[in-house]
């Protein structure tokens, strides 16, 4: 490494993984003296016309003097990153600090630098530049540089389309033949948008290429049938892939070039031709070999389904990391490890490379899942017709990520989030690698379709193979922040599958109002009961009777959905019995035909023991396989097999679905082919149990609401009177006197005030002729407060005295303090003006390392300590946000004039809020504000107490550039 008196430490922070724009990865790490040579090699592969767009000049190789000032860095003035693949540099950049006249700086008073590019030629057009570009920013911010300067020629088009798309406030000027770019390099909304976008697409497509590989090669396959190997190719290939598949074996006999059918190799590197997917079933210990083949061979990614990693202690989580860093090295991505494996039921791709032995049918709904065990529930749940919620369902994806070493929901929902054939998300988590960002992604794929999580592991400890940030907030308060964010989250994989069935089936409903109707009085008002315990609006139920007819249940549904009053049906109907009696089929077709009249308002059905009925009100529907598109086994290329174990095994699953489709016909092939649904009828679904049916049908009404408000989320809005710079410069000072403290009053106050947040002076007041002083300064009335610890906040202890009007009343309060509690030492007591009368509140901002930063607001005292009646929202907080946080409390009608009370200033709460999310946005470095009390009067808030803590803000967060989570 270098050893340049002038160097400042080597700068790990900066290292990191990114994904490029084709959904390869590459590494991105300050240069050294070390990279000599690789900066060499890297500048002799680079085309000479890029090199003259670099130097405006013929510049054929570098020269010594050249090599060694690219190389050599103090990392504050003069810095250079590399973007690597394996050992080899595939893109430079760097910047040096200069000064008046363009001329070399030194020092934060030159707070400009001019920067250059230079990307191999191979590896332009897949976003490298674009990369270095956001890391080398953010070096700069981090070395105090304000602003980037560039030179381009007019020809390299290339690199001022970088610059002129990286979102940046720019200045553009001509001189002397040469582009010249100056632009600031403070974040702006215009920037980070370019910046998120860059980051969807570029995961989006590394996702995409494990699930829609044009070729797959399964390492370990066994030569005998059994085994987790051989299990997975004999899914892939009955499962219809489209693509070319592979088996490898290292211990294949010489000579052997198929296995059951399936053109067999002894090693990757023996594939002729290329291969997209590589999924591992190796034991872990001959992983790192089967990994260094793949890479050799330009494989793009892995699912690696061997377990003995991170779950089993930390001999496997060292094993994990090391797995990650040399998959990376190669510029690919896992899945996995210990995982179940992928899916994707697109008629272009059908790729089962799994362990689930059936190919789902092809629909619309994503399914995620972190543990192997559950993703099968969920698969069979999704899958069975009868018992739970029923009927037809199909998936367009299927991702068990195991250990999600690499590959996370973050990733899956990127590539969701514009997914055509994906209309709902359904996600099982165990662990969130990264709050902030999933809680930025739920909330942008969330405005575009449903996205419905159940987590668990909510009361202890993650799974041991998952590396999870530490959050200090309860459960309760994370669920409410991503249900803030749009993610509707249940409780069970019960909930889980009613709720996704409900959205992928039908409409939003407008409101909460529900109209109930059916055959059973009983079930009715079970039904009545569930909405209002749900906060739903129901209408008496309508009783049809159980001698109803098909043609009743059309007429009550026809007549409830076009009733402008309601938003929702819910359909109740019991099994009848006698002559004359209504049937499954024709009660089913009633229901359908009568809601494809009205198709605007979602319809659920409430069943019991009416199996005949789920199948059929389901029969018909849009996630179930459209005709043409086989759903059972596809021979393989090259004719039809019959014989042996593995065409006995795909003819008895044709059998199976056949006899699972009753009613339907079944095409040559073993497929189903589904019953034409209604012009415009939406499937509807059938629940077993009110509460369940009712539940979902809450979740779809709360959801809708969200998605309306959503349109308009508000704006964070201006002060003039905010010193942001002023506070920049406090905050500074003090944080240079510790790496973190809690301020002095004096220092908190200063700070909120910097925000236009005045706390009430409370001076001390050691003695009574102290206290007498003090009042005298203030001004009567006066309150007397003791603030030791155990008395702080605690009026009901007796620790207050208030509205002490003279020096008499003063001094005797005094005197009854210290009888009472002790001497004025421990004590520690204060006075304080009094404020106008009104309602305590309380309002906290913290900074979660899980949850990133957030603000909470509830009345003091009991209400928010005993109950935890508190509310919370993510920073930066709207003008929307700070309205509905005051409203969201339980005890929020003591703000607005319960039983008699004068309601009290709730806009001049909601711009208390609103300025202490301003200060903790402006500045990470301010980790904990607490304002306790906060007097919200009829007229204007006081604020009686504020504690602030300070801590040097963390070297890159969600706002900064893109990376990988770091191995």
């Amino acid at each position: 490494m270098q050893t340049s008196s002038d160097r400042h430490e080597y700068p790990a922070h900066w290292e990191a993984d990114v994904v490029l724009r084709d959904g390869g990865t590459a590494r991105i790490r300050p240069i050294t003296a070390d990279d000599a040579e690789r900066l060499v090699s890297f500048y002799e592969q680079v085309s000479d016309e890029s090199k003259y767009y670099r130097f405006f000049a013929p510049y054929p190789r570098l020269s010594a003097k050249d090599v060694h000032r690219f190389t050599h860095h103090d990392f504050v003035d003069r810095v250079g990153l590399a973007a690597t693949v394996g050992d080899e540099f595939i893109g430079t950049v760097r910047y040096d600090r200069i000064g008046a006249g363009g001329r070399p700086a030194a020092g934060a008073d030159a707070d400009e630098a001019e920067v250059a590019f230079l990307v191999q030629d191979a590896h332009q057009g897949r976003g490298v530049a674009s990369a270095l570009l956001e890391h080398i920013a953010a070096v700069a911010r981090e070395r105090d540089i304000r602003r980037f300067a560039a030179e381009v020629l007019p020809a390299n088009t290339k690199m001022i389309k970088v610059f002129t798309d990286a979102g940046y406030t720019q200045k553009r000027s001509f001189e002397d033949g040469v582009v010249r770019l100056e632009f600031g390099l403070e974040p702006t909304d215009r920037s980070l948008a370019v910046q998120y976008a860059r980051e969807q697409r570029a995961e989006a497509r590394s996702v995409q290429r494990l699930l829609a590989p044009g070729a797959v090669a399964v390492v370990g396959t066994g030569r005998t049938p059994g085994g987790v190997g051989r299990s997975i190719l004999d899914n892939i290939r009955d499962g219809g892939f489209t693509g070319r598949l592979y088996a490898v074996n290292g211990a294949l006999p010489e000579g052997q070039k198929e296995l059951d059918g399936v053109p067999a190799f002894r090693s990757v590197r023996d594939i002729d031709g290329p291969v997209d997917l590589a999924v591992v079933a190796v034991p872990a210990d001959r992983v790192p070999e089967v990994v260094a083949e793949c890479g050799e061979h330009d494989v793009q990614g892995l699912v690696v389904v061997s377990a003995g990693y991170a779950e089993s202690g930390p001999e496997g989580r060292e094993r994990q990391r090391a797995l990650v860093r040399q998959a990376r090295s190669f510029g690919m991505r896992i899945i996995g490890p210990n995982s179940f494996g992928v899916i994707n039921t697109s008629p272009e791709v059908r790729l089962n490379a799994s362990l689930a032995p059936d190919m789902p049918r092809a629909g619309r709904i994503g399914l995620f899942a972190q543990s192997g065990a559950i993703g099968v529930a969920l698969l069979s749940r999704l899958h069975r017709r009868g018992g739970g919620v029923t009927g037809v369902t199909g998936l367009s994806t299927f991702v068990s990520s195991g250990n999600r070493a690499d590959v996370s929901g973050n990733d899956v929902l990127q590539y969701w989030y514009e997914d055509a054939d994906t209309d709902v998300a359904l996600m099982y988590l165990e662990s969130i690698g990264n709050p902030r960002k999933f809680t930025r992604l739920a909330r942008r794929t969330a405005a575009a379709k449903p996205l419905v999580v159940v987590q668990g592991a909510r009361h202890g400890a993650g799974p041991r193979g998952h590396a999870v940030r530490a959050t200090q907030l309860p459960h309760a308060t994370v669920s409410a922040l991503l249900r803030q964010a749009g993610v509707i989250r249940v409780d069970t994989i019960t909930e889980l599958v009613d709720a996704g069935l409900l959205l992928a089936r039908q409409p939003l409903p407008a409101g909460p109002r529900v109209a109930i109707l059916g055959n059973s009085e009983s079930l009715g008002l079970l039904t009545y009961d569930a909405c209002l315990a749900e906060g739903l609006r129901p209408h008496p139920p309508r009783d049809l009777t159980t001698a109803a007819s098909a043609a009743d249940f059309h007429a009550a549904l026809s007549r409830a959905l076009a009733d402008d009053t309601s938003d929702a049906v819910v359909v109740t109907a019991i099994p009848s019995v006698g002559e004359g009696s209504v049937g499954d089929a024709s009660l089913a077709e009633a229901l359908r035909s009568a809601a494809a009249e009205q198709p605007t308002k979602p319809v659920l059905v409430v069943h019991v023991e009416l199996g005949g009925l789920a199948e059929a009100l389901s029969a018909a529907t849009s996630t179930a396989p459209q005709p043409g598109a086989a759903s059972g086994p596809v021979p393989p290329a090259g004719g039809t097999r019959t014989g042996g174990r593995t065409g006995e095994r795909a003819e008895r699953r044709a059998g199976e679905r056949a006899r699972a489709d009753e009613g339907a016909e079944v095409d040559d092939k073993g497929a189903p082919t589904p019953v034409p649904s209604p012009e415009g009828a939406h499937p509807i679904p059938a629940y077993p149990a009110a509460e369940r049916a009712v539940r979902a049908l809450a979740q779809a009404v709360a959801y809708g609401q969200w998605r309306r408000e959503a349109a308009d989320p508000g704006k964070v809005p201006e002060y003039e009177d905010i010193d942001e710079r002023g506070a920049a410069a406090l905050v500074h000072g003090l944080l240079a006197r510790g790496q973190g403290l809690t301020l002095t009053t004096e220092a908190t106050c200063e700070l909120l005030g910097a925000y236009g947040v005045h706390v009430h002076r409370a001076l001390p007041a050691p003695t009574p002729d102290a206290a007498a002083g003090a009042a005298r300064t203030l001004g009567y009335p006066v309150a007397l407060k003791a603030t030791a610890p155990h008395l702080r906040h605690r009026a009901d202890l007796g620790g207050v005295r208030l509205d002490l009007a003279d020096e008499e009343q003063l001094r005797r309060a005094y005197a009854e303090l210290t009888e009472l509690f002790g001497s004025a030492e421990e004590l520690r007591p204060v006075v304080q003006r009094m404020a106008p009368r009104g309602v305590d509140t309380v309002v906290r901002a913290v900074i979660d390392p899980a949850a990133g930063a957030v603000l909470s607001f509830g009345l003091a005292g009991a209400a928010s300590q005993l109950l935890g009646d508190m509310a919370h929202r993510l920073i930066p907080v709207t003008d929307r946000d700070a309205t509905s946080l005051v409203r969201s409390i339980r005890t929020a009608p003591l703000l607005f004039g319960w039983r008699g009370s004068a309601p009290v200033d709730t806009p001049a709460l909601e711009g208390l809020l609103l300025r202490v999310s301003r200060l903790v946005h402006d500045h990470p470095e301010v980790v904990a504000v607490t304002l306790e009390p906060v007097v919200v009067a009829p007229h204007g808030v006081s604020v009686l107490g504020a504690s602030v803590r300070l801590a040097p803000p963390p070297a890159r967060d969600d706002h900064g550039p893109r990376t990988l989570p770091a191995y």
